[in-house]
């Protein structure tokens, strides 16, 4: 039977570069941020290492599903060719309302972890600047490498 060779679509590729890049862009955020947090003062090597990778999965998890949520609610049959800047929007948003949603649940209410004294709060609200921003910055970085551009420029079609 001969080999037939099929081409993905582009946005399955996409989705793909963006889990796979979310992952590793997100494991090196949660090392890189584990000192504004007392389990780094207070835990095991184990307890550490089990922290990040659990948090890291959470946060692939998150970016997955805030993308194909953003894909399913805004409907943009061109993405990623065109129209991304809203999906990029649509999947900050989330990011973002997610973490503060569960930064607040876990240190405030649950207190299932703390800050230490080195962690940037940001004002009026108590949350954690470092987790915040990572839901700005990864996404968006994450989203430029899966797609070719930043995800903010939209694609000028010619006429013809």
């Amino acid at each position: 039977m001969p080999s037939v060779s099929r081409r993905l679509p582009e946005w399955t590729l996409a989705i793909r570069r963006y889990v796979w890049g979310s992952f590793a862009l997100h494991l090196v955020w949660e090392i890189v941020q584990l000192p504004l947090y007392t389990l780094w003062t207070t835990g095991t090597l184990s307890q550490q290492a089990f922290a990040i990778l659990h948090c890291t999965v959470g946060d692939t998890m998150i970016a997955g599903l805030g993308l194909l949520l953003a894909l399913a609610v805004i409907n943009r049959s061109t993405w990623p060719a065109a129209g991304g800047r809203i999906i990029w929007v649509c999947v900050l948003f989330l990011g973002v309302g997610y973490t503060l949603y569960s930064e607040w649940l876990n240190v405030t209410v649950r207190r299932s972890w703390a800050y230490s004294e080195w962690m940037p709060i940001i004002p009026f609200i108590g949350i954690g600047l470092s987790p915040v921003l990572q839901w700005f910055i990864v996404p968006t970085l994450v989203l430029w490498l899966a797609i070719g551009r930043p995800p903010w420029a939209e694609v000028r079609r010619a006429v013809p």
